[in-house]
């Protein structure tokens, strides 16, 4: 099982969880985050580090957000590795719990 960046990090793209990944399996979007599932380890650690809630384990992935697991996949290949934490859009709070955004995702 593999972790998967959810529609929430969406215009939110807080960082926290890419400091405490052991495998550096994070990769950056021009707003959004997602996670490699070749690389991940399912070490559980960058949930609880994420202000937006928007990671969440394979298996406990909402109905309505399954179509981010074969996103996260996708886009891993084309984005490049993030390994240290950045600063929030300025207007990340503003964003978070926003539902909705996926038409906002910047490839």
């Amino acid at each position: 099982m593999t972790y998967v960046v959810t529609e929430n990090c969406i215009r939110c793209k807080y960082t926290d969880c890419v400091e405490v990944c052991p495998v550096d399996c994070f990769h950056e979007g021009p707003n959004f985050l997602v996670i490699d599932p070749e690389e991940c380890i399912d070490c559980n650690l960058c949930v609880s580090e994420c202000p937006a809630e928007a990671i969440f384990p394979e298996d406990d992935v909402p109905d309505s957000q399954r179509g981010c697991i074969a996103l996260n996949a996708e886009l891993a290949k084309l984005w490049p590795a993030i390994t240290e934490k950045k600063d929030a859009p300025a207007d990340a709070d503003a964003w978070n719990g926003k539902a909705g955004k996926m038409d906002l995702l910047e490839r």
